[in-house]
């Protein structure tokens, strides 16, 4: 069954988080259909909540999930059926409309993310039983309660300088295991099973050498390497980047208050003692500081009446030989040819984060090395020839860190939101349940 993200064709970065709905098919005879509720006297039918429950559960077992009683699950499906009847009834209300022309465009934007032409898309999903009709409708409804959602919940979120100071502040005074990873590194200076007081005593010292040169500046990888008797010796004395919860709990212990580049030790265990360097410190829910970019560049030709897809691919991979046989550069194609705000820049995408473009043209950039040219990749917004110039690590700056948290503490306001809100539609619709549903 076709299915993939939906998003506004709007640019190359998505703008949208709607789903293709998947149709279920006929699946034969059928008992006498009956109303099971009415919602603000609009009837809910026995057919919709089985075509729903059969759905979910084909969701459900592609993603492994075990399934519940098939009444319970019946009655939940009902349920979020009579919920979001009550908000198409309320954006109705609120004059809220699609046009024909946002429904085609969803619709294509579908076909492009499966790699079909319209027409193709409309012959496959009839030869899988599905009723285009039905599909559109559904896709208006899906865009519909989107449209009501942002306008009733997510233009009314705010986050104030506040707010993000109270999350960063709650996520790094955090002290429970479960938020914290940790890249320690350490000097063992292990004791033998047995070893005399004497023995252990000169063990000792030689680890409080090893404490007290670390902390007066010196090089812990060196340290590691010419002290330690630990496995990771080798690679400095690190450990690497974990959850505390699979690093020894006295290790933890010694350094879960310690910054980034403090010492702790000697401490010592039933194996030896301990010398532990604090490498990295990071609690879950703040964003890396360190982020991948790529700098890309493309050429993109939209579809319409004028240039089909297989036009649109085979005009790209021509250029794409003109490129590798020297006879044009990307750049000056680009100008001359690309259907994109990019074109006067030679294609140029800046550097970019993962997540900033749509997924099917992020996937193509992501195979290729710096250098390469795609084939002609397809997205919702047309055929692109990609061309990967670099990559490279980027530390975020103060700012961009704080960008990224407003967006984190905005996510988390709107499904709050959204939560208080759908209840709060569902419990002012007058509903009046029938017969039960008969899966």
């Amino acid at each position: 069954m076709l299915a993939a993200p939906l998003a506004q064709a709007q640019a190359l970065r998505p703008s949208s988080g709607l789903r293709a709905p998947v149709t279920q098919p006929s699946a034969g005879p059928r008992t006498a259909d009956f109303i099971v509720a009415l919602v603000n006297s609009e009837p809910v039918t026995n057919s919709e909540v089985r075509q729903r429950l059969m759905r979910v559960e084909q969701q459900l077992s592609q993603q492994s999930s075990a399934l519940p009683a098939r009444e319970q699950l019946a009655r939940q499906v009902l349920e979020q059926i009579i919920s979001e009847r009550a908000q198409l009834q309320l954006a109705a209300e609120l004059g809220i409309r699609v046009e024909e022309a946002a429904l085609t465009q969803a619709e294509q934007s579908i076909a492009a993310q499966n790699q079909l032409t319209p027409e193709e898309f409309r012959r496959r999903i009839a030869a899988e039983g599905v009723d285009i009709n039905q599909l559109r409708n559904d896709l208006r409804n899906q865009i519909l309660l989107q449209r009501l959602r942002e306008r009733e919940v997510e233009s009314k979120v705010r986050v104030s300088e506040a707010d993000i100071d109270d999350f960063i502040r709650e996520r790094q005074g955090r002290n429970d295991v479960t938020s914290l990873q940790l890249n320690l590194a350490q000097v063992f200076v292990a004791v033998p099973e047995d070893a005399p007081a004497e023995r252990v005593q000169t063990l000792q010292v030689r680890a409080q050498g090893v404490a007290d040169r670390a902390r007066a500046g010196g090089d812990f990888a060196e340290l590691a390497r010419e002290f330690s008797d630990g496995a990771e010796r080798a690679n400095g004395g690190q450990f690497g980047l974990r959850p505390a919860e699979r690093l020894p709990e006295l290790f933890v212990e010694v350094t879960r208050s310690l910054s980034a580049g403090s010492i702790a030790g000697p401490v010592r265990s039933p194996a030896g003692f301990h010398v532990l360097k604090v490498i990295e410190k990071r609690q879950s829910g703040l964003p890396d500081a360190m982020v991948n970019e790529t700098r890309a560049r493309h050429i993109l030709l939209r579809l319409g009446p004028q240039l089909s897809e297989a036009d649109a691919v085979a005009r790209l991979a021509g250029f794409r030989q003109q490129i590798a046989s020297g006879q044009a550069t990307f750049e000056a194609l680009a100008r001359e040819h690309s259907q994109d705000g990019s074109a006067q820049e030679g294609g140029s995408l800046g550097w970019a984060q993962a997540g900033q473009f749509v997924p099917e043209f992020e996937a193509a950039m992501n195979r290729l090395r710096p250098g390469e040219i795609s084939p002609p990749v397809v997205s919702r917004f047309g055929v692109h020839l990609i061309r990967v110039e670099e990559r490279r690590q980027s530390t975020l700056s103060a700012r961009d860190q704080r960008e990224m948290v407003r967006s984190l503490v905005r996510q988390q306001k709107a499904t709050e939101a959204l939560r208080t809100w759908v209840q709060d539609v569902r419990g002012r619709a007058y509903v009046e349940f029938r017969d039960a549903p008969q899966p």
